[in-house]
């Protein structure tokens, strides 16, 4: 690990409960009441179940597994909460969605409609839309009693022409803004025009590879999008225009915004990196020494990331099947 910038980051637990691939992470912005919620986080996998966790306020054992959600047939590719924390919402490659009651752990919800693996799913800031994209180039809106609403699919509705492996609404409440990424390289800008239809405000063009991951600075102006190119592409949202790129040097599996600091961070095949954006300088490369690998044995990567609420803990989901929690330290 390398650190700068009067900041350091620190491993402070790994973390054991799935049996394949962790897959996507996710952990509570705040409550309804403004407080933040931040005893609980989701990890989802490649087992075909998501994991709540209980964060113990141990320094030893950062969390501890406290419930299983299970349902899906296939790998569940991704995995949000809902603003209050209540709830739960997973994407699978069976071609489904699932909403969690995490008081109780049961599926209350099943959405059909992809006809391919669903690779990512989105919550709007206010609870009342989910957005979700799938392998059969198709980003689908839905209310929250799991009823489609829109199919936004091929030449007419603008759509993109390949799998769609990203959706994210903007977290700024009214902002009614989505972005989406895929493997025609192209990532999209939408605008909500009603509430059952969104229309294509911009694409977002110059990457050179398939996307992984695109995702929205805390402020809804940004967004930043990652993939085959190893190149982080950031782009100011309204005006649909790139700002400038910082390279990664490996493929780009996540990306994430500190929710309190002007930093970017890199889930890559080599490490993660973080930038911070103001001087586009590495504030942070985090490595993880893996034990026991043979000589013709990949090395374990970094699939996801997601920050906590105030951006002191960052948590981590590798090939290795473990969430890394790390902590944000002084040098």
């Amino acid at each position: 690990m390398a650190a700068a910038a009067g900041s350091s980051m620190i491993l402070q637990s790994t973390l054991e409960a799935h049996g394949d691939w962790v897959t996507a992470i996710a952990a509570p912005v705040h409550t309804e009441d403004g407080l933040p919620h931040n005893d609980i986080f989701i990890s989802a996998s490649r087992d075909g179940k998501a994991v709540v966790w209980r964060v113990t306020g141990d320094a030893a054992v950062y969390a501890t597994p406290e419930r299983s959600l299970e349902g899906h047939a296939h790998f569940v590719q991704d995995v949000c909460l809902s603003a209050d924390a209540k709830y739960a919402l997973t994407a699978s490659w069976d071609g489904t969605m699932r909403l969690w009651d995490l008081s109780t752990g049961k599926s209350v919800y099943t959405f059909k409609g992809h006809t391919k693996d669903v690779l990512s799913v989105s919550f709007n800031p206010e609870n009342t839309k989910i957005l979700s994209a799938s392998r059969d180039r198709s980003i689908r809106l839905w209310n929250v009693l799991a009823k489609q609403m829109a199919v936004i699919e091929g030449p007419a509705s603008h759509g993109h022409t390949d799998w769609v492996s990203c959706v994210r609404f903007s977290p700024k409440t009214d902002d009614n803004i989505a972005v989406s990424a895929g493997w025609d390289k192209v990532v999209k800008v939408w605008r909500g025009v009603s509430d059952q239809q969104y229309a294509l405000q911009s694409n977002l063009v110059g990457h050179t590879g398939y996307l992984n991951t695109v995702t929205v600075s805390p402020d809804g102006s940004l967004c930043a999008s990652g993939g085959k190119d190893g190149i982080a592409m950031l782009w100011e949202v309204n005006a649909g225009r790139n700002l400038y790129s910082l390279d990664a040097k490996s493929v780009i599996h996540a990306l994430v915004f500190s929710p309190t600091r002007y930093w970017l961070v890199a889930a890559t095949t080599k490490n993660i990196t973080i930038w911070d954006l103001e001087t586009k300088a590495e504030v942070a490369t985090l490595d993880v020494e893996f034990e026991g690998l043979g000589d013709r044995a990949l090395q374990p990567y970094c699939t996801s990331l997601c920050w906590n609420h105030d951006g002191t803990v960052l948590f981590s989901g590798y090939t290795d099947n473990k969430v890394r929690v790390w902590k944000v330290g002084s040098a």
